[in-house]
């Protein structure tokens, strides 16, 4: 048995790494205790965006691709880059799944309906994949094509969607297919957290055409921002074209037709997905159903389902939870819901399945319209809950979560995101302190940025999106003090870097090396 345990992780979601002050809600919190962990622990940074995480160069990171890179121990080529490389290569236009689905939408009376984030953030969804399933579309034949965008305003500036549509609208028009028929902020079609009610309402408006009406989505647009709506939050609207204009048929997805979900990350795509295609639903009242002719996914939303599946998934073997399980040591898994998916199915290589000897544990995160009503979130709970189980069972692997720094710094309220980090820092301390206490180790790191550059330099305006700087690392036990970690890392070496503080051989599908040095 290991004499290295407790072994905690505490992933510290959102927290990047910036050397300017201004508009930095991380500097501006003084967290007191995370610098002196960096000054008397092992401390680095690691690359966690772009090519370090499995992403095209340049693109920000996120918190499914760090969490998959922290568990999996190796840089694994994300959804985004696998599909844009799909493309590129001409084994799009060859996806059966997705010519099955376009030549059931070619048939008489029958529609596609093409759902998802509009957006080039590269986290969830990009808009060139929709482009290019509109134009699978149009050499399939379809003859009825309608897109249903939902808008970012998260991982894109909040007052950007305006140029996104512009886009989708020139792309339609120069195919000669298709038209918008809704629009809806993600806040409502990709929420996560079983607010059916927001849910409901992307529903309502894609299949009874219900909600406010617009001439266009541009007007829509236009109507939420005199209202002081960002593109987040933009009501399901339903696009009411002038007569000259409408498409032959209603737009509402109906019997017969077919809705491909162009939206690759799982875990904002399976409370909507659920509304439209699952046996027994009770999120809401459903008013109506369509008998749809298929519903595809993108990718493998739940692992469980037996729905289409466009880019089916990839088994990720030897993760760090595996090794750990292998080994006989017992580990918990715990995050408040915002988090709950990426300390189990995403860190676990994307399989849903729990391994012998891991526990989970989900604190329900608050129920606000907006997390800087609430910046502590579930962190006290959360913490509350890890030092009980470390207490009653100090034998075990930790994987934790705070969502703070990101959920609130996705508001782009910068002062509420300051009291966010401050929580942080306290719960840490809280965290880490025991873990010594106890004779134990503890990882202190991040799966991308976003609290650190809270504010645009040029503009002045709020920052919401995820950044592409590093993220600190801390390693913490008996004996480390004053020691140095190799620079230069990134998240895929956290994974080695544990395994070898318990004594444990890394698995040889791992391509981390260990951050310790000597």
């Amino acid at each position: 048995m290991p004499t290295s345990l407790p072994m905690v992780l505490i992933v510290l979601d959102g927290w990047g790494h910036s050397g300017k002050r201004d508009g930095n809600a991380i500097a501006a919190s003084a967290p007191r205790f995370l610098e002196r962990l960096g000054r008397d622990y092992p401390s680095s940074l690691l690359a966690a965006s772009g090519e370090a995480v499995g992403l095209p160069a340049g693109f920000i990171g996120n918190s499914e691709v760090g969490h998959l890179c922290l568990g999996a121990g190796r840089v694994v080529l994300q959804d985004m880059a696998r599909i844009s490389r799909a493309i590129d290569r001409g084994e799009f236009e060859r996806n059966e799944v997705l010519r099955r689905a376009c030549e059931q939408a070619a048939r008489p009376g029958s529609a596609l309906h093409l759902m998802g984030l509009l957006s080039d953030g590269g986290v969830h969804s990009h808009i060139r994949h929709l482009e290019a399933l509109v134009t699978l579309a149009h050499r399939l034949g379809v003859r009825h094509l309608f897109v249903h965008p939902f808008l970012d305003g998260r991982d894109t500036p909040p007052r950007s969607a305006g140029a996104y549509l512009a886009a989708a609208e020139t792309f339609l028009r120069r195919q000669g297919l298709g038209a918008i028929a809704t629009v809806c902020g993600r806040y409502y079609a990709m929420d996560r957290d079983t607010r059916w009610e927001r849910t409901e309402k992307a529903y309502r408006a894609m299949v009874l055409r219900e909600g406010p009406r617009s001439a266009s989505s541009e007007a829509a647009l236009a109507a939420s921002y005199a209202q002081g709506v960002t593109d987040e939050f933009v009501a399901p609207t339903v696009v009411d074209a002038a007569p000259a204009d409408r498409p032959a048929r209603d737009p509402a997805v109906r019997d017969s037709d077919v809705v491909i979900f162009f939206n690759f990350r799982a875990d904002r795509a399976r409370q909507i997905t659920r509304a439209f295609t699952e046996k027994g639903f009770d999120g809401f009242r459903l008013p109506a159903r369509p008998a749809l002719a298929s519903y595809v996914c993108f990718t493998a939303y739940d692992r469980g389902w037996s729905l289409p599946v466009a880019f089916a998934p990839r088994t990720l073997a030897g993760t760090f939870g595996e090794a750990v399980s292998a080994s006989g040591l017992r580990q918990l898994r715990i995050a408040e819901t915002e988090k709950y998916a990426h300390v189990t199915y995403f860190f676990n290589g994307g399989e849903e399945r729990v391994f012998p000897g891991e526990e989970r544990c989900l604190v329900p995160s608050p129920r606000v319209a907006t997390y800087d009503l609430k910046p502590e979130m579930s962190a006290p709970e959360v913490t509350a809950e890890v030092l009980r189980r470390l207490r009653e069972r100090p034998d075990q692997v930790v994987i934790l979560n705070y969502a703070n720094a990101d959920m609130v710094g996705h508001t782009g309220k910068f002062d509420p995101t300051v009291e966010a980090c401050r929580v942080i820092d306290r719960s840490v301390e809280a965290v880490v302190t025991e873990t010594l206490r106890q004779g134990g180790y503890a990882v202190v790191t991040a799966d991308h940025g976003n609290a650190e550059e809270m504010v645009d330099p040029l503009t002045a305006s709020p920052v919401t999106a995820h950044t592409l700087n590093p993220v600190p690392v801390h390693v913490v036990g008996a004996g480390l003090e004053g020691k140095g970690l190799r620079q230069g890392g990134l998240l895929a070496d956290v994974a080695p870097t544990m395994l070898g503080l318990l004594g444990l051989e890394a698995p040889e599908e791992m391509e981390g090396r260990s951050l310790l040095q000597g």
